[in-house]
């Protein structure tokens, strides 16, 4: 990694902020956490400046408040999760305190009454404006807090907040947590270093959200696996008909030319050779097999990919030797059309011998579903992020700390 990491870093008695992900879903009423999983992924780098007795400053942000203070967006309720699991982690008390504001008077003296060793979560940064202004003066407001900075939100970085890129304008030093150099390293690694054959899965509903994501792999991979509802623009770039399923025809041009320049760098691009067909989109929906490359019906839509698909994307996925996974190959949320995603997933996680990086929201939801997740390499905590760092976009989070 090219940035220095909190490993790098003398942290005994400074004041460490660190940049963690606590947006977490929480019940409508605000009271309760339904998934703690980004509490739980940033504990590595929160324990480690913990132990090395620092005075640790955690903020975050958690929903879309639109710069006023909501209630029900309040990072409150993340408290009392935060330290029973530092404490089932440590084995000790660690009473983490909870301040009412991130920048102020309350802010300033709850920081500057911690002592080594100890930790304060801050209010939502989003309940000001200026974070996602990334106003200077907030920035520096922020900054007062602390010695030296740390980046753990690998999921804010494709942000230029004031907490992921102005505050490091004004601290000696800004490091990546542990979480943020995991990512970076396996992505990283993805997209410069892949062991061969790299084979990239990318699904979903809209070629115009992962188009830039699917022409900078095609620059590095052997072979793409496109399903999901964007592989029906492919298939009618081809002159294949497809019915009522989802087309993006305005972006059917651009699908084309993906083809033919996978075509012209001898990239095999995998689209369904077969398809679930639906007469309308319901979970219990009359289905059937479309085999081949004939035309749809015009009443029906495909919904996920069929048995030969599977086969086809399966035995591309256990050859290869570094895999990235972004996007479902259906509608999944419904069982009768999950059938396609869940064997990607399955057969990712079958791929021992290989690094497997799973990014993207659904294809995450889809590896918990299948029960695999725990035979996935990586799994990114950044959807947005994951997806810019595919596209091979500078992420402002990360372009922002301090070389090494």
């Amino acid at each position: 990694m090219a940035f220095l990491s909190i490993r790098d870093l003398d942290l005994h008695g400074k004041r460490v902020f660190i940049r963690v992900d606590f947006n977490v879903p929480l019940s409508k009423d605000g009271g309760e956490i339904l998934d703690d999983t980004r509490i739980r992924e940033t504990l590595p780098t929160i324990e480690f400046a913990l132990r090395a007795k620092a005075k640790v400053i955690l903020a975050a942000h958690l929903g879309r408040p639109k710069g006023q203070r909501v209630e029900s967006m309040s990072l409150r309720p993340v408290v009392d999760r935060l330290r029973m699991l530092l404490d089932a982690d440590l084995g000790a008390s660690r009473n983490v305190a909870f301040s009412p504001d991130c920048v102020g008077l309350i802010a300033e003296e709850l920081v500057s009454n911690l002592e080594h060793g100890q930790a304060l979560l801050l209010e939502n940064l989003r309940f000001h404006p200026e974070e996602e202004a990334n106003d200077e003066g907030f920035a520096k407001k922020l900054a007062a807090l602390a010695d030296v900075y740390v980046n753990d939100a690998f999921g804010a970085a494709h942000r230029a907040h004031a907490s992921t890129e102005g505050i490091t304008k004004f601290v000696a030093q800004s490091a990546a947590g542990l979480l943020m150099e995991e990512e970076l390293n396996y992505l990283g690694k993805a997209l410069e270093q892949p062991d061969k054959p790299f084979v990239a899965i990318i699904g979903g509903a809209k070629v115009s959200d992962k188009i830039d994501v699917i022409d900078n792999l095609l620059n590095k991979v052997d072979a793409i696996i496109v399903g999901g509802g964007m592989a029906y623009t492919f298939l009618n770039a081809k002159g294949q008909k497809t019915g009522k399923s989802l087309l993006e025809a305005d972006k059917i041009d651009v699908a084309a030319a993906a083809l033919k320049k996978a075509d012209d760098k001898g990239v095999r691009f995998l689209l369904p050779v077969d398809h679930v067909l639906a007469d309308r989109f319901a979970a219990d929906a009359h289905t059937e097999i479309l085999d081949g490359t004939g035309d749809f019906p015009d009443d029906k839509m495909a919904l996920d990919i069929g048995p030969k698909s599977i086969e086809v994307f399966v035995n591309e996925i256990k050859d290869a030797s570094t895999i990235v996974w972004n996007g479902p190959m259906g509608v999944f949320e419904m069982p009768a059309f999950a059938k396609g995603t869940l064997a990607v997933a399955e057969a990712v996680a079958g791929n021992v011998d290989a690094t497997t990086i799973v990014g993207g929201g659904d294809s995450v939801s889809a590896v918990h579903m299948a029960g695999v997740e725990d035979r996935i390499t990586h799994i990114s905590t950044g959807g947005g992020a994951s997806l810019e760092f595919l596209e091979g976009k500078t992420l402002p989070g990360v372009a922002a700390l301090t070389q090494k």
